[in-house]
């Protein structure tokens, strides 16, 4: 049996994760990524299948790095869109990453900026 690498473990976290979650028009899905360099964050409803919102640390106009107080200023920053959009609360969804570090300071900073999850 060949080794699994670690990005298929966490495929396979987020699996399981999903089978669980799901985003309705009332309770859209924030669904985190993270990568080595960046972080992003998008509001999704499940039901059409529609990003509704997205922020990440890619992104020109935002002064924010991969580290965890840029994470944190992502997570206001799709707060303060989703809020544009009329989004109160959200299912969150860490992606099959450990809820620790920089998600979780995306989850503090969109809380911080009114999103109820």
């Amino acid at each position: 049996m060949a080794k699994r690498s670690r990005a298929d473990l966490r495929v396979a976290r987020h699996g399981r994760l999903r089978k669980r979650l799901d985003g309705t028009t009332e309770r859209p899905r924030l669904a985190v990524f993270r990568s080595l360099k960046h972080i992003s964050a998008q509001i999704i409803d499940d039901s059409t299948g529609v990003t509704l919102v997205a922020a990440s640390s890619h992104e020109k106009g935002l002064k924010a790095t991969g580290n965890a107080e840029g994470a944190k200023l992502i997570g206001s920053e799709l707060a303060k869109r989703a809020k544009e959009k009329g989004i109160r609360a959200v299912v969150f969804d860490r992606g099959g990453f450990q809820y620790h570090g920089r998600v979780a300071s995306l989850a503090e900073g969109a809380r911080e900026a009114g999103l109820e999850f």
